[in-house]
This record gives structure tokens, C-alpha cells and sequence, in this order.
């Protein structure tokens, strides 16, 4: 009979087993549309820079290089992926399921707008636990309805620029409406331009939010956009959003939520 000694070997504690539950929250549209989007502006703003400051330079008279038009009509088939995507995407607002619904963008439901100062102090380092919930938190999806506005910006302001050269009868020649009502072209072309680098600018914060989510919650939320599925704590799926209340609410009142 062996005698326990202080110096024996004891056992790590063992962490307790996490609850997760597998929940498919991005359908194929929002993630097809997502990446259609991304690498369009991707391709946009490259071109658009050079459009608006070529900086290429090809050997030989400029008739037998057709640099600028190339690059052009790039720029046209990209902006047609960007505005077929985003429209895409604003449909699926309606036609999805409930973490890509319209209501996810707006907060209208009261524990949606009352989840995004919460969730604001968690992106400023001034709360600790994450926001609890399985699709867009309150925050992103407010801030996510103004990029998609800005989207629209930018396709409206694209079809103006692009109203002023279509042909004769060319349903874009509605869109010189616009014209004066922007200032004029150069307006225009300086709103498109302020535009793209908002997009940009977006979408370094989009990187950095998503990674920091997707660590802190360890939820696969980046391997969600390529995969569609999230895994969640089950409190969180019966409970979406509940670290913000002192008392989790009833399943009544988060019917819906995400």
C-alpha cells in the first residue's frame, strides 16, 4: 500500500467543459455577397486611383496601348459585381433568416439599442465580457446600416459620373438628375472619391473588430464568413445578449433576437 507523500504527483485541475451549441448564422448569400463586395472594392479602388492618377506608363503611342480604357472598363464590370452584390445583400434583408434580417441593422427592438453602449465599452477596453450575442452585435449591425448607406453613395455617385459619357439613350443618362444637384462633375467625382477611402478606412476597423471578437469569444466568428457557422455558448442561444441585464429575460422577449 503506497503512503501519499507531499512531493507525489497530483492531478491538474481539469477546466470545466464548455456547452457549445453548432449554429449556422451566415446562409450562403450573405457570405457569397460579403466576399463579392470585398474583392470589388478591392479592384474599385485600384482602378479608380489610377483613373483619377494614372500611374502607369506604357511604351509607344498611347492609340496602341489602351491603358486607361482597360483599366476603365475594369472599373465598369467591377462597380457592376459591387452594385449586383450589395442590391443582393439589401434583398437578403428580407429573405434570410434572423441574423440577416433588416431589424439585425436597426436597432428598433429595446434590447437592441440598449445593447450598444454595452458593446461599445467592450470595443473601448472599458467592460470585460463579451457582448453575448450569436449574429451582428447591436453596435456593428448600427454601424453596418451606415456602410451599407455609404455603399449606395457610392453607386449613386458612379452612375452620375458615368451618366455624363453613356450613350445617347442610355438609361444612365437618368442619373445627370444628379449632376447639378452634386455640384457638378468634379463634386461628384471628389464625393466618389471621399467615398472609397471611408470604405477603406472601414474596412481595417472591420478586420480588427472581427479578430478581436473572434479570439475574446473563441466563437468562430472568423471561420464563420467561410464556413457559416458560429459555435455558441447555449446560454448565449437562449439568451442573446444576456451579459447586458442584471437577470437573463424570458425566451418571449429575445424571440427573434440575435
Amino acid at each position: 500500500m503506497s503512503v501519499a507523500t507531499p512531493h507525489s504527483l497530483v492531478p491538474p485541475p481539469q477546466a470545466p467543459e464548455l456547452s457549445l451549441s453548432k449554429i449556422y448564422v451566415w446562409e450562403v448569400p450573405v457570405r457569397a455577397t460579403h466576399w463579392l463586395i470585398a474583392a470589388s472594392i478591392v479592384v474599385l479602388s485600384v482602378t479608380g486611383i489610377y483613373l483619377g492618377r494614372p500611374f502607369l506608363v506604357a511604351p509607344g503611342p498611347a492609340r496602341s496601348q489602351f491603358v486607361m480604357g482597360t483599366v476603365r472598363t475594369v472599373h465598369f464590370y467591377a462597380a457592376i459585381v459591387f452594385t449586383l452584390a450589395v442590391l443582393s445583400r439589401i434583398a437578403w434583408m428580407f429573405l434570410g433568416n434572423r441574423f440577416s434580417h433588416w431589424d439585425k441593422f436597426l436597432p428598433i427592438r429595446p434590447r437592441r439599442y440598449k445593447g450598444i453602449l454595452p458593446t461599445l465599452k467592450f470595443y473601448l477596453f472599458m467592460a470585460r465580457k463579451p457582448p453575448g450575442f450569436v449574429g451582428h452585435n447591436p453596435l456593428a449591425g448600427f454601424a453596418y446600416f451606415f456602410v451599407f448607406l455609404l455603399y449606395l453613395w457610392e453607386i449613386v455617385t458612379g452612375l452620375t459620373l458615368y451618366s455624363a459619357y453613356a450613350p445617347v439613350g442610355s438609361p444612365f443618362r437618368l442619373f445627370t438628375f444628379f449632376i447639378p444637384t452634386l455640384g457638378g462633375l468634379q463634386h461628384a467625382r471628389l464625393f466618389h472619391h471621399v467615398g472609397m477611402w471611408l470604405l477603406l478606412g472601414f474596412a481595417v476597423h472591420h478586420v480588427y473588430s472581427s479578430i478581436l471578437m473572434s479570439q475574446v469569444e473563441q466563437n468562430a466568428t472568423m471561420e464563420s464568413i467561410f464556413s457559416g457557422y458560429k459555435f455558441v455558448s447555449r446560454e448565449d442561444v437562449l439568451y442573446s445578449g444576456y451579459r447586458f441585464l442584471a437577470a437573463p429575460p424570458s425566451k418571449k422577449e429575445t424571440e427573434g433576437d440575435g
